[in-house]
């Protein structure tokens, strides 16, 4: 066997380290090769147990603060790693999932991507409310076009992308999943769209998709009264792929994640884009969707929804109705005004 110079072997590793903004995990037959290499960029490494993170830099370790990514046999899991508060997503979380699902496209051996939320309480409570009460119309944008670049990453990655659900996958959690081209579940698992419940607008994926897997009718149900599905209600509407029990759901996935790595990746990668060819005639519709999302940031009816559910009590809707009942009265009364004026004229 031919011995590589360190000269070219640190060279490999230091475009291993410019392209891998994360840490890098290194296990299977690729280890040994590796280790001499990362023996002598020790001041770059640290290891644990095997596992080998490597820093991007001395003494900066690129650990991403909301995500846990790695790779593990050709399959990339990222995880939400936000467990205190049900995996909610903020600004930050949205940056690292689709910064960490775009460095997949630099490692062509990984054949699936899996997402996932940390802990055993939730997939994805959605956004947090905290992040989004900072929202208006002036700023809305920081949050709709990151929501609408982590859409457009998964769906545009030439791998399939799984969702790994167990306990709520609910809002922008379950906007979410529908994301993702295949989603399997625990039997734990409860779908569904909050957005009327908590002064929110479901328009980045769910309006659009729901309707597709569903039917309008139940679409619209789903949406319009927030009506949630059990893991196996959501399987007998087309809703997800497939349910398991909660103790099987890491060794369910991993199996479809072999199985996919048997496949051809070419024919995935075609047949993905082929697939996604008629939703993604949608996006003009996501991009009316972030237009009305823009208009209800920093309402008042907005604010409370989500003050409301903070604060674990139910939020009072109906005092806006009849705000707006008032000044719809007060208006026709000065056209009736205006109209008698011109009569006697």
């Amino acid at each position: 066997m031919k011995t590589k110079s360190w000269i070219e072997c640190s060279s490999r590793l230091r475009r291993c380290l410019r392209r891998r903004k994360s840490p890098y995990i290194v296990n299977g037959s690729g280890v040994e090769s590796w280790l001499p290499i990362f023996s002598k960029y020790a001041e770059l490494t640290q290891c644990v147990t095997g596992v080998v993170t490597i820093m991007t830099s001395p003494g900066e370790e690129q650990n991403y603060k909301e995500i846990i990514f790695e790779v593990q046999n050709n399959t990339a899991w990222v995880t939400i790693n936000r467990p205190e508060s049900r995996n909610a997503f903020r600004e930050q979380t949205l940056d690292e999932l689709a910064e960490a699902l775009k460095s997949t496209r630099e490692d062509p051996s990984i054949a699936v991507a899996v997402v996932t939320g940390a802990g055993d309480k939730a997939f994805s409570a959605g956004g947090d409310f905290h992040a989004m009460m900072r929202l208006n119309k002036a700023n809305s944008y920081m949050w709709n076009d990151r929501m609408l670049n982590l859409a457009m990453t998964i769906r545009g990655l030439p791998i399939p992308v799984i969702a790994m659900v167990h306990g709520p996958c609910v809002g922008g959690g379950h906007e979410l999943a529908l994301w993702c081209d295949l989603v399997i579940a625990a039997d734990d698992a409860i779908f569904g769209q909050t957005g009327a419940r908590v002064g929110a607008c479901p328009t980045v994926g769910a309006t659009q998709y729901i309707p597709r897997l569903i039917g309008e009718r139940l679409a619209r149900e789903m949406i319009f009264l927030c009506r949630t599905f059990k893991a196996h209600e959501a399987v007998e509407v087309g809703l997800i792929n497939r349910v398991v029990p909660k103790t099987e759901l890491r060794k369910a996935t991993e199996e479809w994640c072999e199985a996919i790595k048997g496949f051809s990746g070419q024919t995935i990668r075609a047949t993905k884009k082929s697939l996604n060819f008629e939703s993604d005639q949608l996006y003009a519709s996501w991009q009316q969707g972030m237009e009305l999302l823009a208009n209800i940031w920093g309402t008042e009816e907005s604010i409370e929804g989500m003050q409301a559910f903070l604060d674990k009590r139910k939020p009072d809707f109906q005092q806006f109705r009849e705000r707006n009942r008032g000044i719809m009265d007060e208006y026709l009364a000065g056209l009736d005004r205006d109209e008698n004026q011109a009569r006697r004229k």
